[in-house]
């Protein structure tokens, strides 16, 4: 098992990487070598359009379309957890509307330079980066009415915080749309090891059951969307995991 201390400056690294690049192979251990991110956009839910939005901002990085799946209105507050180069952020930006925000954390220095410079060009007024670890959330209790996360949590090494910081910052009510990687079998030791497979969404990710389980620790109740064991196939090279769509409720009371 690679070091708890160093699996955040890995993680860093590789995505500060893909960053400069303007795009590559996050969440995939076959890296993407013969599929680029519109493909894999595609393969995982979103429409020409969606994908052709804000193209800088696509770097091939989820699994899944959270965005597509919320249930968000006008002048809802968005928070994206691990937004990136800000994909999925400006997909609800246009869902919430001018008297809406959307606000996106992340890790990584340069994908939040990349985020904002991204906003700043295609004009999304309505966002705002944060540099943070979804670990702990730079914003205040009950703030947000939705939250969306692709393929970002299973990077985290204490995913109980983050699901604890998730339900602290929605209000009462909120909902958060999940899309990330689970595990359907136990990694073998060697796997668990591979830093390619940490940075790949792989080697840190939890089982189905599991996952699922520290959600409702939290306080959530969740709601599966979808399973998408397909992606192992396409992206995995056949690991036995899926990409999992979730919707997390918090309690009103």
């Amino acid at each position: 098992m690679i070091s708890l201390k160093h699996i955040k400056e890995t993680i860093k690294e590789k995505y500060s990487q893909i960053a400069r690049n303007g795009g590559g192979c996050g969440c995939s251990s076959s890296c993407c070598a013969s599929t680029n991110s519109q493909e894999i956009s595609k393969s995982i839910g979103y429409s020409d359009a969606e994908i052709n939005n804000v193209v800088e901002a696509n770097l091939g990085l989820g699994c899944g379309n959270p965005a597509a799946q919320s249930e968000m209105k006008d002048g809802d507050t968005v928070l994206d957890l691990g937004s990136g180069a800000g994909f999925d952020a400006f997909l609800a930006a246009k869902k919430v509307g001018r008297s809406g925000k959307v606000i996106g954390v992340d890790i990584t220095e340069a994908m939040i330079e990349k985020a904002q410079t991204n906003a700043k060009k295609y004009g999304y007024y309505n966002t705002e980066f944060r540099l943070g670890d979804i670990e702990d959330l730079p914003l205040g209790n009950e703030t947000v009415d939705v939250i969306i996360s692709n393929c970002v949590i299973n990077l985290s090494p204490d995913k109980e915080k983050v699901f604890s910081e998730a339900f602290r910052v929605l209000k009462k009510g909120g909902k958060a749309y999940i899309s990330d990687i689970v595990l359907l079998r136990e990694l073998s030791s060697e796997q668990k090891r591979d830093k390619g497979l940490l940075v790949g969404c792989v080697a840190g990710a939890l089982l189905l059951d599991e996952y699922i389980k520290k959600i409702e620790r939290a306080g959530f109740a969740v709601r599966i969307l979808g399973e998408d064991r397909e992606i192992s196939r396409r992206q995995y090279g056949g690991i036995a995991l899926e990409s999992l769509k979730i919707e997390a409720i918090k309690p009103q009371v």
